[in-house]
């Protein structure tokens, strides 16, 4: 492919190819699908980015999870999921990440 042609592609594709993302120029960037729910979980003992991704690896193995955001400035987890989950099951995917589960946010 040429970077004629790659370019053409590009400025030819469709609107709604859009992610939404912020830096499409929209101002949300919620992706989350109709019935989802999303619940927001405060952590104990989050300080990098490893703990982020040990924290978001063990959520998202829980069934019916589709996204894990965790964040550890904040010590906040956001989960979304097709139906709601149940509190244990978090709280057991926290512990064995090594954290503590303080409860929802």
């Amino acid at each position: 492919m040429t970077a004629k042609t790659e370019i053409e592609i590009i400025e030819n594709a469709p609107a709604s190819s859009c992610c939404g993302g912020s830096a499409c120029g929209t101002d949300s960037a919620d992706t989350t699908t109709e019935g989802a729910v999303t619940t927001v979980y405060q952590v104990a003992g989050m300080t990098c980015g490893h703990c982020e991704g040990a924290i978001s690896t063990e959520i998202s193995a829980i069934a019916g999870v589709t996204s894990v955001q965790a964040v550890a400035a904040t010590g906040l987890v956001t989960v979304v999921s097709e139906a709601a989950l149940d509190e244990s099951a978090v709280r057991d995917a926290v512990d064995e990440a090594g954290y503590e589960l303080v409860g929802r946010a």
